[in-house]
C-alpha cells in the first residue's frame, strides 16, 4: 500500500540567467516566431487605433517634411539633387530615415513598454525589440507606394539599379536593430534615454544626407562623414531607385562596416545586461 501511494518525482525545471556572454540563439528566437508575429500584429493594430486618417499617418509625416524641405532647400537655398526633381529627390531619403526614425523610437521604448512580460514569462528576450523592425515596415511600404507615384508624376524612371534597393534595405535594418539594442538595453536601466532618442533622430536628420546631396560635404570629410550607417543607406537608396549618377560603393562600404560593428556591440551589451531586466525594470 505504501508503493501505492508513494509520490513519483516530478523534475522541477529551472530557468536562470546565462553566466557568461551566450551567442544568439537563433534557433531559440525561431521557436518563438509566433509570439514575435502576435506582438508586431497588436503594434500594428493599435498604432492608429481610434484615428481619424489611420495608416495615412504613415504618408502625411514624409510628405509633408519633403514639403518643408523642398520650400527652404530646394527654393530658398537651392540645394542640388543630382538632376532629379527635388522633391522626389528628399522623398527617396525620408522614406529609409523614416523607417531607422521610427524603429530606433519604437526598440528604445520596448522593453519598458512590456515590462509586464519580463517580470512574468519567459521568452528570448531579444525578441521584443526585433519586434520593432516589422511595424515601420509597413509603413514604409505604404508610404513607398507614394513615392512611385510621384517618380510618375515628374517622369522619373527606376534604372537596373533598383535591384540592389532591397540590400540598402537590409542595411537599414541592421543599423535601426544595432542602435535599438543599445538604447532599449539602457533604457531599462537609464530613463533619460526616452528624452535624448528624439533629440538624436532630430539631430541624424540634418547629419545624414536627407535634403541635400553628400556631394556637398567637403572631400577629406566624408570617411568621417560615411561612418554614419544612414549615410550609405539613404546615397544607397537614392541611387538604386533614382539612378543617380555616381554609385554611392565607398560610403556604403565604410557605413556597412560601422553598421555591422553597431550590430554586434548592440548584442554584446543586451546580452550582457539582460539577465537584470526583471529586476530593474
Amino acid at each position: 500500500m505504501a508503493e501505492r501511494f508513494q509520490q513519483t518525482a516530478v523534475p522541477t525545471i529551472v530557468v536562470e540567467p546565462s553566466r557568461r556572454l551566450a551567442a544568439v540563439n537563433l534557433r531559440e528566437l525561431w521557436d518563438y516566431r509566433d509570439l514575435l508575429l502576435f506582438l508586431a500584429w497588436r503594434d500594428i493594430s493599435i498604432r492608429y487605433k481610434q484615428t481619424a486618417m489611420g495608416a495615412a499617418w504613415a504618408v502625411v509625416q514624409p510628405l509633408m517634411t519633403m514639403l518643408i524641405f523642398t520650400i527652404f532647400f530646394g527654393n530658398m537655398a537651392g540645394v542640388p539633387s543630382e538632376g532629379v526633381a527635388y522633391p522626389v529627390f528628399t522623398l527617396a531619403a525620408l522614406l529609409p530615415w523614416q523607417y531607422f526614425s521610427t524603429t530606433l523610437g519604437n526598440a528604445a521604448q520596448s522593453l519598458v513598454n512590456n515590462s509586464n512580460l519580463l517580470s512574468k514569462v519567459y521568452f528570448p528576450r531579444l525578441l521584443i525589440p526585433v519586434t520593432s523592425l516589422l511595424p515601420s515596415a509597413v509603413d514604409f511600404v505604404i508610404a513607398f507606394v507614394v513615392l512611385l507615384g510621384m517618380m510618375f508624376f515628374y517622369r522619373v524612371s527606376p534604372t537596373w539599379n533598383v535591384i540592389w534597393l532591397p540590400a540598402f534595405m537590409a542595411l537599414a535594418v541592421v543599423t535601426a536593430l544595432g542602435a535599438g539594442l543599445w538604447f532599449a538595453a539602457m533604457n531599462v536601466k537609464y530613463r533619460d534615454v526616452r528624452y535624448i532618442v528624439p533629440v538624436l533622430v532630430q539631430f541624424g536628420i540634418f547629419v545624414s544626407p536627407v535634403a541635400y546631396p553628400s556631394s556637398l560635404v567637403p572631400a577629406p570629410w566624408r570617411p568621417l562623414y560615411a561612418l554614419n550607417p544612414m549615410v550609405g543607406v539613404i546615397e544607397g537608396f537614392r541611387w538604386a531607385l533614382l539612378g543617380t549618377a555616381t554609385p554611392p560603393w565607398r560610403f556604403v562600404a565604410l557605413s556597412s562596416v560601422a553598421a555591422v560593428i553597431l550590430l554586434i556591440t548592440g548584442l554584446f551589451y543586451f546580452r550582457r545586461t539582460e539577465k537584470t531586466f526583471a529586476d530593474v525594470i
